[in-house]
């Protein structure tokens, strides 16, 4: 199962990000943990300056405006 965190203070952004995550997941039949950090400290401690950010398993994959979809296929 894959840790994703989407990064962000609850923007349509970072909404969109977190709803598209799912949505390839569950169209790839890939099974996540889905969590949603909205606190600025937590954001900031991964680096993190542009939201919505990604973190999959520990390590940011993306940061700043909604990915497109291949490249979170590209992730599950």
């Amino acid at each position: 199962m894959k840790e994703i965190k989407v990064l962000g203070g609850g923007c349509r952004n970072c909404k969109t990000t977190a709803a598209l995550i799912e949505e390839v997941a569950k169209a790839r039949n890939v099974a996540i943990r889905l969590e949603k950090v909205e606190e600025m400290a937590d954001i900031m401690s991964y680096g993190v300056m542009s939201t919505p950010g990604v973190v999959i398993d520990g390590t940011v994959v993306h940061a700043g405006g909604v990915p497109d979809r291949k490249k979170v296929e590209s992730w599950l």
